[in-house]
C-alpha cells in the first residue's frame, strides 16, 4: 500500500476534528495540476497582452496608411495640376510656333513644337482607373513609388518647355514688327459655330472646305482688327456680304464676312484691337455671325491657331 498523508481540519470551536487521508500521487498530481495551471494562465495573460498590443499597433498603422492615403490624394491631384499647366504652356508655345512660323521648315527652324505626348498615369489603365491612383487605395507604398517616378517626368518635360520657350524668346525679340502685324487675338467674341475644315454646307447639302470660323452673336457686336494692317477691301462680295479684307504684311491676309456694317474704308491703316465693323447677317448667312479667315502665303489657315487669349 502506498504512501498516505492526512491533512485535519480542526474546527474554529469545540467540535470533532476531521481527518482526511490522501495518497502521495494525489498530492503530487494536484500541485502539477496547480502548476500547470499558473503557467497556462501566464502563457494565456501573455498572449492576450501581446494580442492587444498588435490590435494596438494595427490601429496605429491603419491610421497611417490612412494618412499617408490622404496625403497621396493631396499629392496626385498637386501632380495633375501641374500637368495641367504644362499642358496650357504646351498649347501656348505651340501656337506662338505657329504665329512666328518658327516650325516652318522653309525657314530652317524645324526645331517645334514638342508632341503632346500621352500621361504616363493613363498607361495600362484598367476600368478607365490610372495605376497610380489605383495603388492609393491597394498599396500606398508602391503610389510613392510611382508619384516618384511621375514628378521626374513632370520636371523633364518642365525642362523641355523652358527650353522652348527660351528659344521663342531669343527670336521674339527680333521680330516686334512682325508680331505686331501678326493675327493674335479673337476678332470678336461669341459662340464658334463652324469650325475651319470640311463641313456639310448649309445650303447645298455638299461636303465642302470651310476656309475659316463662323463666330456667332448678336447683330451689331464689335468686330475687331486682330492685328496692326491696311484695308485693301470693304465693300459688298457677294455670298460673304459686307466683307472686309485686311492686309497685314509678310503674306498675312484676314478676311471678315456677313457684317452689318464697315467702319473702315479701303487704304485705312488700322492697328490691334481697332473696331472695324459689326457682325451682321449680310450675304449668304443662315443667321448672324462673323466669318473670319487667315490667309498665309496665299493658303487659307485655320485661324484658332492665331488666337492666344483662348
Amino acid at each position: 500500500m502506498g504512501k498516505r498523508y492526512t491533512i485535519m481540519v480542526v474546527p474554529d470551536r469545540s467540535s470533532r476534528v476531521r481527518r482526511i487521508r490522501v495518497s502521495k500521487k494525489s498530492v503530487w498530481s494536484f500541485f502539477l495540476f496547480v502548476i500547470f495551471l499558473v503557467a497556462g494562465i501566464s502563457v494565456a495573460t501573455f498572449h492576450y497582452f501581446s494580442v492587444i498590443e498588435k490590435v494596438s499597433e494595427n490601429r496605429d498603422l491603419k491610421n497611417q496608411n490612412l494618412q499617408l492615403r490622404n496625403r497621396l490624394v493631396i499629392l496626385h491631384q498637386k501632380v495633375s495640376s501641374i500637368q495641367t499647366i504644362i499642358d496650357r504652356v504646351q498649347r501656348f508655345d505651340t501656337k506662338l510656333r505657329t504665329i512666328t512660323q518658327l516650325h516652318d521648315p522653309k525657314r530652317h527652324l524645324a526645331l517645334g513644337p514638342f508632341e503632346a505626348q500621352q500621361t504616363p498615369e493613363g498607361v495600362d489603365a484598367i476600368d478607365g482607373v490610372p495605376p497610380l491612383v489605383r495603388a492609393i487605395g491597394d498599396n500606398p507604398h508602391l503610389a510613392v513609388n510611382l508619384l516618384g517616378k511621375r514628378l521626374d517626368e513632370l520636371a523633364s518635360e518642365a525642362e523641355k518647355r523652358e527650353g522652348s520657350i527660351r528659344q521663342l524668346e531669343t527670336f521674339l525679340r527680333g521680330q516686334k514688327a512682325r508680331l505686331g502685324s501678326t493675327p493674335s487675338v479673337w476678332p470678336a467674341r461669341g459662340w464658334v459655330t463652324s469650325d475651319f475644315g470640311t463641313r456639310i454646307d448649309p445650303y447645298t447639302g455638299k461636303r465642302t472646305m470651310h476656309r475659316g470660323i463662323d463666330i456667332a452673336n448678336q447683330p451689331g457686336v464689335p468686330v475687331l482688327a486682330p492685328a496692326r494692317g491696311v484695308v485693301t477691301f470693304a465693300a459688298n462680295s457677294g455670298g460673304f456680304g459686307k466683307m472686309i479684307v485686311i492686309d497685314h504684311g509678310y503674306d498675312i491676309r484676314t478676311r471678315y464676312g456677313h457684317l452689318s456694317e464697315m467702319k473702315v474704308q479701303v487704304g485705312d491703316h488700322v492697328e490691334r484691337g481697332e473696331i472695324i465693323g459689326s457682325i451682321g447677317n449680310s450675304g449668304r448667312s443662315t443667321g448672324p455671325h462673323l466669318h473670319y479667315e487667315v490667309e498665309v502665303n496665299g493658303m487659307c489657315e485655320n485661324p484658332k491657331n492665331y488666337m492666344l487669349d483662348d
